[in-house]
């Protein structure tokens, strides 16, 4: 074997998902074929390949023998020959690679492919395919130096060559430096590794090959807890000693989900750490991936697990509110007041409103004073009067009513119907800085601009949402039958599935007969946190949902805030100067 040392990147044909062989095949019912090369030494080029040996073998019976020589079209080197024993007059008569691979392909199908050291060998493999047209069956792969390093302690063997192990496990052919005889000591060592993997609870030919990739010691300690999962749709919980939630997710597929928290895939520090921990994993089966996502909200919204980041406090809104006054100013709120009439959001944070706010002023006169003013007392004006950034409304200079119309009027219109006027104003205020080359103060205006927009069409597709009082909707499920979903007030009070060539109409109503109450409230979010209703607006605005009933309509205003959506994704992603030309 030539050139062991050799390094390189991870291959796609080392992924353990894109072959068709069954990951759940127990290794005594699967086919590999076990493969060697010798080469000339250089790297994967799509050449250089100087002999094949490869034997297929199942349940430790030996299906299959494929052994040739190989002419590389170049000279071998001497060190190869002195190391091989392959010399160039025994491979001037040798077929080239491009002969050879429809047979190897072949003779590869539908088997797992084990070598040692594989990225070596399916390197060479690979490159030979993509240099003479044929395409690389990304065969599972098993790399038996790497199960070596997870099955052998040092103890037992100094190293993981080839050589070595052949020693260890009595091998009945030795390594010689020749494809066939290395691939049958590899065979026997394979067979004697499998034997090893009964200890560490590895019984299938997926889990056999994440066993071998590096994985930390705790994972393979609570391995134990993705057993028993059900594949289906649905939240799982990873609980600590205590009982108490550590981790809350969700998947289409809990258990291959969990499973993969146990796998080399999984590199993240906090999760690591949050396994450590965990005692075992609650499974929470769902109808549908819709209704396992809101129910994944809900749990995190109760519990606030300490390994979640986002979506944690879902219940920490805050508003941007017109206050109510002789002379109104914005004010950010957590919580709105059933009289509140005038407002924006919800924001998830605090800076955000802010953000949102600073557009507002940049386009209407509003005052940013917190004193509270009164028709009858004056006080004293601040700079923003003197700079022209407020019509003075502490000194009077305005009346409460032409007040109302240039600064307050503005506010309550973009929020519900059209933002045009706001929207105007910002536009013409970017281009002017951005004619007087102040692009930095015009690019503060457009991050304004962004905020004020996303603010008002978030709050009317919710409000659009959140006003129908009952909808009941159907998207085809994978397996056959409908996904159905019963949404009340923008609040998920039902859910289930359809068997296939049955009506939905029945199954419909037996959710609903079974559905949560939810009754109307104040705000564009009533009843749920904004990200369930937002999730729910995803699910029913795909191409393939069915809206079945409807208590009443689902409209947004015709010159409402929608209509900028373009507007939004320049100010977000574009230049000053783009927008500028908006405003022309």
């Amino acid at each position: 074997m030539a050139e062991r040392g050799f390094v390189q990147e991870a291959l796609a044909g080392l992924d353990p998902t894109v072959s068709g062989v069954d990951p759940a095949l127990p290794l005594h019912a699967t086919t590999f074929v076990v493969v060697d090369l010798e080469t000339t030494g250089g790297a994967p080029d799509g050449g250089g390949i100087t002999e094949i040996g490869a034997v297929k073998v199942r349940g430790g019976e030996e299906l299959g023998v494929l052994a040739t020589l190989v002419n590389p079209g170049v000279p071998i080197p001497p060190f190869i020959t002195v190391l091989t024993g392959i010399t160039q007059a025994m491979l001037l008569p040798a077929p080239p690679i491009e002969q050879v691979l429809p047979s190897f392909l072949e003779f590869l199908s539908d088997a797992v492919l084990v070598a040692h050291n594989a990225p070596y060998d399916v390197g060479f493999l690979k490159a030979a395919c993509a240099k003479h047209g044929y395409r690389w069956p990304n065969p599972r792969v098993l790399d038996t130096a790497a199960l070596a390093r997870r099955a052998l302690t040092r103890d037992e063997v100094p190293n993981r060559k080839l050589g070595t192990l052949a020693a260890y496990f009595r091998t009945t052919v030795q390594p010689t430096h020749r494809a066939l005889d290395d691939a049958r000591a590899t065979v026997d060592v394979l067979h004697g590794l499998i034997g090893r993997l009964g200890g560490h609870r590895v019984d299938t030919i997926g889990e056999a090959i994440e066993f071998a990739r590096a994985v930390t010691p705790t994972q393979r300690r609570k391995r134990h807890l993705a057993e028993g999962l059900p594949k289906v749709p649905g939240v799982y919980i990873f609980r600590a000693a205590d009982d108490r939630p550590l981790y809350v997710g969700t998947s289409v597929d809990i258990a291959t989900r969990v499973r993969s928290y146990f796998t080399a895939a999984e590199k993240r520090a906090r999760m690591s750490e949050m396994l450590a921990a965990a005692e075992r994993v609650e499974a929470v089966e769902c109808a549908h991936p819709l209704e396992a996502e809101v129910r994944e909200l809900r749990l995190i919204a109760a519990h606030a697990p300490p390994y979640n980041r986002r979506s944690k406090f879902p219940e920490r809104m805050v508003w941007l509110k017109l206050t109510d006054e002789a002379y109104p100013r914005l004010s950010v709120v957590r919580n709105l007041s059933p009289t509140d009439t005038a407002y924006l959001g919800p924001f998830r944070s605090k800076q955000a409103a802010e953000l949102a706010a600073a557009g507002f002023h940049d386009a209407v006169p509003l005052r940013q004073c917190t004193h509270k003013l009164s028709r009858r007392t004056t006080i004293a004006a601040c700079a923003l009067a003197e700079l022209g950034r407020c019509p003075a409304p502490c000194e009077h200079r305005i009346t409460p009513e032409e007040y109302d119309d240039s600064a307050a009027a503005p506010f309550r219109t973009a929020t519900v119907t059209d933002p045009q006027p706001v929207v105007d104003a910002l536009l013409a205020r970017i281009g002017a800085l951005s004619a007087d080359q102040r692009y930095e103060e015009a690019a503060v205006v457009r991050a304004r601009l962004a905020a004020v927009l996303r603010a008002t069409v978030r709050m009317q597709r919710l409000a659009a949402l959140t006003g129908i009082a009952e909808l009941a909707a159907a998207r085809p499920a994978a397996r056959g039958g409908w996904e159905l979903a019963l949404v009340r007030h923008g609040r998920l009070a039902g859910a289930g599935v359809s068997p296939p060539g049955v009506h939905p109409r029945p199954t419909i109503q037996a959710i609903r007969a079974t559905a949560e109450t939810v009754l109307p409230g104040h705000g564009p979010v009533p009843r749920a946190s904004a990200e369930e209703s937002e999730r729910i607006l995803s699910w029913l605005e795909r191409p393939e949902t069915r809206l079945v009933e409807m208590s009443s309509g689902w409209s947004s205003p015709v010159g409402g805030a929608g209509r900028f959506h373009d507007l939004l994704r320049k100010a977000e992603n574009g230049s000053s100067a783009q927008l500028s030309a908006e405003s022309s």
